[in-house]
């Protein structure tokens, strides 16, 4: 199976499960904002890149060539797999106009902090500029697959973060389930009251620990899927409708995995689900019927 991807770590790591995959190319690190209003790379230090690919993705951003990249393979390819992965760090927005995504690798060779620097802000993924931004750039990745005769065989891969670990149950948000949770942050609390005050501190020391209890691995996983979930249902909403075909599973359906190669993370799930993706793209493809 010949694939483009438009997308990031969802659609490559499933990807990965496919026997007979051959990525032709590979869109990443590069919103859907920068397809209307790419910054250049004019005043940007990028020598800190030191991959090949690093610097192919965030060139590819900058000068929003990421249609034309998937438009130029058009041939090849039997499906294009699309995810939103890449819209949840935000853009930048400079002064005149332009924008660049806020990938890691831009932040890690510090074009973030130039962009900065230079007078830009940072738009968060869930707003209402974003997604206004991020709306009309989308368009323009829909018309770009459909002038190319692709867009009825892409596949937007519609997957929410997962809120719990590879092993553990998904957790529940009912009244019931916050109070257990808010008991055992409390108990928590108290041990940690008692470890300071025999450690010969103050009462009010110890207090304070009560109040700044942190958060569980567990907790913060499912805080974080939480938030992005509501963040994202509008993006999704709005793709189903442009792309025709979907592969979606909800954040109850999938793990995060615990051994994934790049860390766990609520978007890197365990080897079953990225399984049971490949499974769903596999029979929407062999519907697409045979490609040129």
């Amino acid at each position: 199976m010949r694939i483009g991807i438009f997308g990031s770590c969802v659609s490559r790591d499933t990807c990965e499960f496919m026997r007979d995959a051959l990525v032709v190319v590979y869109v990443a690190r590069h919103s859907a904002t920068s397809l209307q209003s790419p910054h250049g790379v004019s005043r940007l230090d990028l020598n800190r890149l030191d991959s090949p690919f690093q610097k192919r993705m965030v060139l590819g951003d900058l000068e929003g060539r990421g249609v034309d990249r998937i438009q130029g393979h058009a041939d090849e390819l039997d499906v294009v797999l699309v995810d939103l992965v890449d819209e949840r760090r935000g853009y930048w927005q400079f002064p005149d106009g332009t924008t660049m995504t806020n990938s890691i690798e831009l932040e890690s060779c510090g074009a973030s902090r130039q962009a900065r620097m230079s007078g830009a802000r940072l738009v968060k993924f869930g707003t209402d500029e974003h997604f206004e931004k991020w709306r009309a750039g989308f368009e323009l990745l829909v018309t770009g697959l459909k002038s190319t005769d692709l867009l009825n065989r892409s596949i937007f891969i519609d997957i929410e973060w997962a809120a719990a670990i590879e092993g553990a149950q998904h957790p529940q948000n009912d009244r019931v389930s916050q109070l257990g949770r808010q008991l055992r942050r409390f108990q928590r609390g108290a041990r940690e009251v008692n470890r300071s005050l025999s450690r010969g501190r103050s009462v009010a020391e110890a207090l304070t620990n009560l109040r700044n209890v942190p958060p569980t691995e567990a907790e913060e996983y499912s805080d974080r899927a939480l938030a992005a979930n509501a963040d994202y249902a509008r993006y999704r909403d709005l793709a189903r409708l442009k792309i025709p075909s979907t592969v979606t599973r909800t954040s109850a359906q999938v793990r995060i995995g615990r051994e994934h190669k790049w860390g766990p993370q609520p978007f890197h799930y365990r080897d079953a689900d990225y399984r049971s993706i490949v499974e769903s793209v596999t029979k929407m493809v062999k519907g697409f019927g045979p490609s040129k």
